[in-house]
């Protein structure tokens, strides 16, 4: 493909919209633009990547047995209310009527449509097991969307369900389904991990996150490098230990501190010259059971996820302040657990029950207490962990410590046994004729994610830097000179060489300066340049860049170079399977 005949609209600064290093790269290159919030084209440049992402998924899914498909972006509501998840969507389902005011939604995910195809194409245990799947559009009315394609409205995912007759069956596609991901995940070059996962709006009895680690993800894992413990940052284990500094604010009876427009934890500790660890903060949230107020150590912070499970609410919004005054009888910032107004549960992580005194607001103005007492000075209604974990908390298998490490989150694999077929009443007759319900999993790949974590982890200052596998051209010829004959005539005759060849090659022919092109070359993130100008026609030498490694190399004749060119591209390929 010639450059000057491709849609490639680059951008020469970085767009103000994009916050991270792979969002903003993606629109300088010219491989995505946003149309709305959340709702991204992708360019020809994009789009061939994608595709080739896809194609790769595909292989490892056809090889594992898996059967593709394409299910209707478009869904009957009925479908969801069937299954009883039309209302725990919330306002991420985006619903609507068709002129005969029926009632549809746009898919957010599949789980209904594919139970009822299965049902109603699927009699007996002889056509078990079974593993569908596709590659396909979702929706979800996300209320923040962000970070471009890692946090988008409407997205495109790998989907697989797996159909087996009982529990034993359903491990065995499982380990099956687990195995593709590996294979899939090595061959990208990603270093990742599967880690144990709350199983969410899905549902189901076990599921597991595939993770890449990255400085820059937005979700967290937590680690311990010693006995190899891993988990969901939302669902980490860790040891109980006491805290030494406690000691200093030890007394017998709670006394009133002046703390004169001091609110933080910081700006307390600060004044009062006294660790964080010795303050307990209590937060006010408003939930679908009333008004809460959640209480952890002064350097910690309350995990709402945690706190979700603890006390069995849905929703959950850190409370108004006008709110918080109106129930601690005090501005904000001076919040403690006790003589709170309209509360209708107190919970408190257990640290704070593990240690007897500490310093916590005196719900009055310009006051914190010091030495309150748990289960003296106030009742808590809920001990549980509810805090966040840290780096250096204490491994509870090992004792070692444990750390907290970035990941973005590329696929997510689920058992869900007979959520949906018991709700939906999906059907199949086993060996003996008796009715039984079908035994499912789920199995996801965030497709336009895994193609901006590649470039957020693996571009360079210069720009994108995709494996080859799924780089949208692996080669690109650089005529440096377009008003020189000979040189035009050279790199025409090695682009046509290379296509006849069967690469991927883009032919950057612009009437352009010789820098513009090469550092558009490098930040759209073709693997290999072969360089054409004066000097090549005046030495004989051919110029190979290898993006990778930064390396040029030069050749004598174009046999070599050609050669060259396949070692690289095979090598690269062989590297990833």
């Amino acid at each position: 493909m010639r450059y000057s005949k491709f849609f490639i609209p680059s951008l020469k600064e970085d767009p103000k919209e994009a916050a991270i290093k792979s969002h903003r790269l993606l629109l300088r290159a010219g491989y995505i633009r946003q149309i709305s919030g959340g709702i991204y084209a992708y360019l020809p440049l994009g789009f061939k990547a994608l595709k080739k992402l896809e194609n790769l998924i595909r292989e490892e899914m056809n090889s594992a047995g898996a059967i593709e498909i394409s299910m209707p972006f478009v869904q009957p509501l009925e479908l969801w209310r069937q299954s009883g998840r039309d209302e725990d969507y919330g306002r991420e389902l985006l619903r609507f009527k068709d002129r005969q005011d029926r009632d549809f939604c746009l898919a957010p995910t599949y789980e209904e449509a594919i139970t009822d195809l299965v049902k109603k194409n699927i009699r007996s245990y002889k056509e078990l097991p079974l593993i569908l799947y596709q590659v396909h559009l979702k929706f979800r009315d996300e209320i923040r969307p962000r970070y471009g394609l890692m946090r988008a409205k409407e997205f495109i995912m790998k989907d697989a369900y797996s159909f087996d007759i009982n529990e034993e069956g359903l491990d065995k596609s499982y380990k099956i389904m687990k195995n593709a991901y590996e294979r899939i995940f090595k061959r990208l070059g990603f270093e990742f991990r599967f880690i144990k996962a709350d199983s969410g709006e899905i549902g189901g009895s076990f599921s597991e996150e595939l993770m890449v680690f990255s400085e820059y993800g937005e979700d967290k894992v937590v680690v311990c490098s010693n006995c190899g413990y891993s988990a969901s940052f939302d669902d980490a284990e860790w040891a109980k230990e006491y805290h030494e500094s406690l000691g200093s604010c030890r007394q017998p009876r709670m006394t009133k501190l002046f703390t004169p427009d001091k609110k933080s934890v910081e700006d307390v500790s600060e004044y009062l010259k006294i660790d964080k660890a010795c303050f307990a903060k209590t937060i006010i949230y408003e939930s679908e059971k009333g008004f809460i107020a959640a209480m952890v150590r002064g350097d910690h912070e309350v995990n709402e996820h945690k706190l979700k499970k603890a006390t069995g609410i849905k929703d959950l919004t850190l409370a108004k302040e006008e709110d918080v005054e109106r129930i601690t009888g005090s501005p904000c910032g001076f919040a403690g657990p006790f003589r709170l107004h309209g509360i209708n549960l107190i919970i408190v992580d257990e640290e704070i029950t593990a240690q007897e005194y500490w310093i916590t607001g005196a719900n009055e103005k310009d006051a914190h207490m010091a030495n309150v007492k748990p289960d003296r000075d106030f009742t808590p209604d809920i001990v549980a962990k509810i805090r966040n974990i840290g780096d250096g908390d204490m491994c509870l298998r090992c004792a070692s410590r444990l750390s907290v490490k970035n990941t973005i989150e590329l696929g997510h694999i689920f058992k869900l046994g007979e959520k949906y077929s018991l709700t939906m009443d999906a059907k199949f007759l086993d060996e003996s004729g008796a009715s039984k319900n079908f035994v499912m999993g789920c199995y996801g790949i965030g497709v336009g994610r895994t193609l901006q974590a590649l470039v957020e982890i693996f571009s360079d200052e210069n720009g994108i830097n995709l494996p080859v596998c799924i780089s949208p051209f692996i080669v690109c010829v650089v005529s440096l000179n377009t008003g020189d004959e000979k040189i035009v005539s050279l790199a025409d005759r090695i682009y046509n060489d290379l296509l006849k060849a069967g690469n991927d090659v883009l032919y950057d022919d612009r009437k352009l300066s010789a820098g513009v092109k090469l550092k558009d070359v490098d930040l759209i993130g073709i693997p290999l340049k072969i360089i054409i100008g004066n000097k090549t026609i005046k030495d004989g030498k051919y110029e190979l860049a290898i993006k990778k490694t930064g390396k040029r190399e030069f050749y004598d004749n174009l046999d070599d170079l050609y050669n060259k060119v396949t070692t690289l591209v095979k090598t690269e390929f062989l590297n990833m399977i």
